[in-house]
């Protein structure tokens, strides 16, 4: 059975520099900062840093992190560096959605769900 996001890892080349810009774009510290991992706890779910040595691709997953003014964060997460990847799409009931390219390869994905009730997760 599936329970719901847990960790969304993205690979990235330069781990310090990620480490400092996650922080910024989170507002948080990671909690867990080795050389072969960086963790971070996003609203009880985790999001990892993993140093690859080469270069990520923008082909894999994507995972969407819930935030409440879309907008807002789009222009706050721009001005830290990421570019736009995929326009804010409104994908239905008032669900809106936005792909961010990361400055190091990987797509950081927003979704506005006013439907996501985070207390009926487990």
């Amino acid at each position: 059975m599936i329970n719901g996001l847990r960790t969304a890892i993205y690979p990235v080349t330069d781990l310090a520099a990620a480490k400092d810009w996650y922080s910024k774009v989170f507002g948080a510290e990671p909690y867990f900062d080795q050389p072969f991992y960086v963790g971070f706890n996003i609203g009880g779910f985790e999001l990892g840093l993993l140093p690859d040595g080469g270069t990520p691709a923008k082909a894999g997953a994507l995972v969407y992190w819930g935030v409440d003014d879309i907008e807002a964060e789009v222009a706050r997460i721009t001005a830290l560096g990421a570019t736009v990847h995929g326009a804010i799409q409104d994908v239905g009931e008032g669900i809106r959605t936005v792909e961010l390219a990361d400055p190091f390869g990987n797509l950081l994905c927003l979704i506005l769900n006013p439907h996501f009730d985070l207390k009926a997760v487990r």
